[in-house]
């Protein structure tokens, strides 16, 4: 999952479950708020009715009677005043019940006790809990909707500004990573940030891409003289030993010690020669500009392998596609083809069968099938059998394991892809997957 992408669900997730929390705790946030806003308007109104009091005596109130007590037309609010019969009364701020005109309503009372001209009175100021409970709704429903737009708000900010503030990254990604292609023969750029961080990472990525072609342009010169240093003495000695071989002066037992030795340097030389060959292909020294019929392209490979399979009794059967690919390297893929058919040959079975298919789906792939009805391979050394030099039961005593090093070296440097299904002691399948993008014309 790409950073942007982890960053942009973080974001959302991190947003939603705030709006959430904030539902779950809205009706006690705002049932609180409503409580505490009914406490501050009855100690305000407890002020202004102790100011008319002041002003106009308690006497104006009572007006003979031993109490007072006045209410709204719909009993949401009422106030009374009465002597104080226990001195010993507190200020309090409570719900309770009240009786009013014989209905029984729950209210919010602020109890208030004060002297007046050495008398003590308890005054009462309530509010009916259901009044101040009749905007909790709507209140609830605007809190909420205001957060959504302002959570959607934040969203979309912390997108524009994350998407802003990784954009150097995928430059970096593109421009050095992504479709980079070794050797690397362009020099691009470095990417324009502010970012400290991606700096120091776009600057190491092309300090590293430097030093790798320079280890790159090293290992070449070294292939290159390698290729002379060691071919040239293998080859004169080799003439040396073909002179000694055509000396009627050496009798019989030397003759085939030299022999030996005679073989042992044409499998240093096929060594030699293998692993060369595989450092070019590796170092990209070949092109991918030829345009192969691959029917055509068996057809060769089989011209120079025939013998061989009449020698063991082997069947041939080959049916595939007039299929032509491009951007590829003709003689690589002879080569790679050419491994495969030898092997076929090499671990099959007197009177066996081998038989090349293929499979197009246009646009996408085209796949061949080189099928042999061999050996096998077993199911354990089917992952280890491209590694260099790695014996197996299949090749012991017959090579050093380059042959299929050397496949897997050319299709990796097509982009081919390679499949291997063998069924031990029955054959062996290989399958070359090519990219769609090579198909030309059918």
């Amino acid at each position: 999952m790409k950073l942007l992408t982890k960053l942009t669900l973080f974001i959302t997730l991190s947003k939603l479950a705030i709006v959430l929390l904030f539902i779950l705790l809205l009706p006690l946030l705002v049932s609180k708020v409503a409580s505490q806003y009914t406490d501050y308007y009855l100690q305000e109104q407890k002020k202004m009715v102790i100011n008319q009091i002041k002003k106009n005596g308690i006497d104006y109130y009572f007006q003979g009677d031993k109490t007072y007590g006045s209410y709204t037309m719909l009993k949401e609010e009422y106030i009374s005043l009465e002597p104080a019969d226990n001195p010993s009364l507190r200020d309090t701020i409570e719900t309770s019940r009240r009786l009013v005109e014989e209905d029984t309503l729950v209210y919010r009372v602020l109890g208030h006790v004060f002297e007046w001209r050495n008398k003590k009175y308890i005054l009462e100021i309530g509010k009916t809990t259901a009044a101040i409970n009749q905007y909790n709704g709507p209140l609830q429903r605007f809190a909420l909707y205001l957060l959504i737009g302002l959570i959607a708000f934040t969203i979309l900010i912390d997108l524009v500004f994350t998407r802003l503030l990784l954009r150097p990254l995928g430059l970096i990604i593109k421009s050095k990573l992504v479709n980079r292609k070794f050797p690397f023969k362009d020099h691009p750029p470095p990417v324009k940030t502010s970012t400290a961080d991606f700096k120091y990472l776009d600057n190491s990525l092309m300090e590293l891409m430097g030093k790798i072609n320079e280890a790159f342009e090293k290992e070449r010169e070294f292939t290159s003289n390698a290729s002379h240093e060691l071919m040239t003495p293998i080859s004169i000695l080799q003439n040396k030993i073909e002179n000694l071989m055509l000396s009627h002066e050496l009798d019989e037992a030397l003759q085939e010690k030299i022999s030996g030795m005679m073989k042992t340097l044409n499998r240093l030389k096929k060594i030699v020669h293998s692993l060369l060959y595989i450092s070019r292909i590796e170092n990209d020294q070949f092109s991918k500009a030829d345009r192969v019929d691959i029917k055509a392209l068996i057809d060769e490979v089989m011209e120079e392998l025939g013998h061989r399979m009449e020698e063991k009794g082997l069947t041939f059967k080959l049916n595939i596609s007039r299929v032509t690919l491009r951007q590829l390297n003709h003689d690589l893929l002879f080569q790679l083809i050419y491994n495969l058919v030898n092997n076929a040959i090499r671990y099959n079975k007197e009177g066996g069968e081998i038989s090349i298919t293929d499979h197009l789906i246009r646009g996408k792939s085209y796949s061949l099938y080189i099928k042999d009805t061999g050996i096998g391979i077993p199911e354990n050394e089917i992952g280890s059998i491209f590694d260099r030099f790695k014996k197996t039961a299949r090749n012991e005593g017959e090579g050093y394991g380059l042959g299929l090093s050397i496949v897997k070296s050319i299709a990796q440097y097509h982009g081919i892809r390679i499949e291997v299904k063998s069924d031990f002691s029955k054959g062996t399948v290989f399958s070359l997957i090519f990219p769609g993008s090579m198909q030309l014309l059918i």
